[in-house]
């Protein structure tokens, strides 16, 4: 800490050991905007609200890269968290500890300071309840001010749970398929409209998202004297930020990469902020699909230059599938031009979000609690079959899957559980062993692995390997800080303990999402390879003769 000028520099507090932490917290980006955050200023500069983590019990694990460090410090599924507790300074004084019962609410997933004073977001292990405290600024005693329950969890949204102005309680619930805003326990909004994210308050005006059709979210307002107002129109995912009367709103489409953005003045016409991003070389050619009884929403990329009925298509299934990420919204970012870009090889690409990710409500989400992929499989297998069912140039005799992350995993399993569909697959830095995965994370849709050990044996991929008669090429990042290397290691020392042929490329330097990087144009060129390799596909040509482009 420091003058404003920049001296008398001193510190509030150090760590005793390197592993303690200051100033920094492990789990509050789950309800933050702006990132995992540690430390809170009070409004008037006065005294600072902070985190202190101790990460002494967590246990260390191997790092799989030859040139870093030999271990890291991450708390794995059912394995011991690190101590986090919060403090406060008046800045002349000692710190004073904040205090609730950290035994049964062992993580702190958000916290802050607004005018009405101190808060803390505090979540039990096993997820099933989330209190927020009003934290008094003189001596860290704590008051519950709102209480969440739910037999399978508590839902984290970012910007909740918070205060306006007058000091009205903004929270959600989540009710008959609906996530509704609520004002002091009322709810605001209407029954399917989803709420997404609150993203901030102006007085006692409500600036929000959410979603009626899950591939879009609008921006929204709720006021006590005008209520409930959309303030955006038209397909998007639209987002914005307001004060004093002022809303600057940004809406990413599918007219142009990274979006646009305006600002909105009472009285004042709306001034356009220029962007100069690039457009992108390829042009779109996909559609968007709701396939099977579930309507699930879908995207399905063709070659530029294919001509419908002109012969079968080999199929690649690009999804991530899992509860972090939608892939089909109505904007145009840069995996749905790497999905057209595999496309543009002679594939024709589906991308299905399915059962357990965002945007259509509570009960789809909690479809996979316990079960993290028999339900995402199936309603892949599904939305293949429609599609073809629709587009009968989708050659199913050809079929391969690709995916990264949740995905990569799920495109291992494909081969693993369904090779009667999936003929080749490409799995990038995927969880193998869902015990080598972040506790937070993990624990929140399978419960704790002492608790549930079936659930953890059913998701396990190494269990299967003795099963593969598929081509699979294992791929990932001996860098990657979210999902350990130990799990493709792992995987593919199993693999051929079974004698089962594979191909494991190790990306050394490398960390969770090498697209972007140096090694994207080698990257993708391996994957193309390999799949064409071994779904009998020769060099792909346009109807000119013009060979495809590939990347350098």
């Amino acid at each position: 800490m420091a003058e404003a000028n920049g001296s008398g520099d001193r510190s509030v507090a150090e760590p005793v050991t390197p592993l303690v932490e200051f100033g920094t917290a492990v789990h509050t980006g789950a309800t933050s905007l702006d990132g995992t955050r540690g430390h809170w200023w009070s409004p008037n500069g006065g005294q600072l609200l902070f985190a202190r983590t101790d990460f002494t019990h967590v246990r260390p694990w191997p790092t799989a890269e030859p040139a870093g460090p030999p271990v890291t410090r991450t708390a794995l599924a059912g394995t011991p968290n690190p101590d986090v507790t919060l403090w406060l300074s008046a800045l002349d004084g000692p710190p004073v500890p904040v205090r609730w019962s950290r035994t049964a609410f062992e993580y702190v997933v958000g916290a802050g300071w607004d005018a009405h004073g101190p808060w803390a977001v505090v979540q039990s292990r096993d997820q099933h309840t989330v209190r927020f405290l009003a934290v008094d600024p003189d001596d860290g005693r704590t008051t519950v001010l709102d209480e969440q329950r739910d037999p399978c969890w508590v839902q984290l949204v970012p910007g909740l749970p918070a205060r306006t102005g007058s000091g009205a309680l903004l929270a959600h619930r989540d009710l008959r398929g609906t996530r509704h805003l609520t004002l002091d326990g009322t709810r605001v909004t209407p029954t399917g409209l989803q709420l997404r994210a609150v993203l901030g308050t102006d007085g006692d005006e409500i600036l929000f998202t959410a979603s009626g059709d899950p591939t879009e979210t609008h921006l929204w307002s709720y006021g006590p004297d005008f209520g409930l107002r959309q303030l955006s129109s038209g397909p998007g995912v639209h987002s914005g930020t307001s004060c004093g009367g002022t809303l600057v709103r940004v809406i990413r489409d599918a007219e142009r990469p990274g979006g646009r953005a305006d600002v909105l003045r009472p009285g004042a016409p709306a001034v356009a902020v220029l962007s100069y991003a690039e457009r992108p070389v390829l042009d779109l050619h996909a559609q968007r699909l709701a396939l099977g009884p579930r309507r699930l929403a879908a995207r399905l990329h063709f070659p530029s230059w294919y001509r419908r009925g002109s012969g079968p298509l080999p199929v690649l299934v690009d999804s991530y599938g899992g509860a972090a990420l939608q892939r089909v919204t109505a904007e145009l970012d840069w995996r749905v031009l790497l999905s057209q870009w595999f496309a543009e090889q002679g594939f024709a690409v589906l991308t299905t979000d399915g059962r357990g990710t965002p945007g259509r409500g509570p009960d789809w989400e909690r479809e996979v609690y316990g079960d993290l992929f028999g339900p995402v499989l199936d309603d892949q297998v599904t939305a293949l079959h429609e599609a073809a069912r629709r587009h009968p140039d989708l050659d199913l005799g050809r079929v391969a899957v690709r995916g990264w992350s949740f995905g990569g995993a799920l495109a291992a399993l494909a081969v693993l559980r369904r090779p009667d569909v999936f003929h080749a697959a490409v799995a990038g830095a995927g969880v193998a062993d869902q015990r080598l995965y972040h506790a937070h994370w993990r624990e929140r849709f399978l419960g704790h692995p002492d608790a549930f050990p079936p659930r953890y044996d059913a998701c396990n991929l190494l269990l299967d390997a003795p099963r593969l008669t598929r081509p699979l090429l294992l791929i990932h990042g001996l860098t990657d800080t979210n999902v350990p290397a130990a799990n493709t290691l792992r995987l593919s020392e199993a693999l051929r303990a079974a004698r089962v042929p594979h191909e494991l490329l190790l990306l050394p330097g490398s960390g969770h999402q090498p697209i972007g990087s140096t090694l994207t144009g080698q990257l993708l060129d391996r994957q193309v390879r390999f799949l064409r390799r071994h779904l009998g596909i020769g060099p792909t040509h346009e109807p000119t003769g013009h060979p495809v482009r590939r990347p350098s």
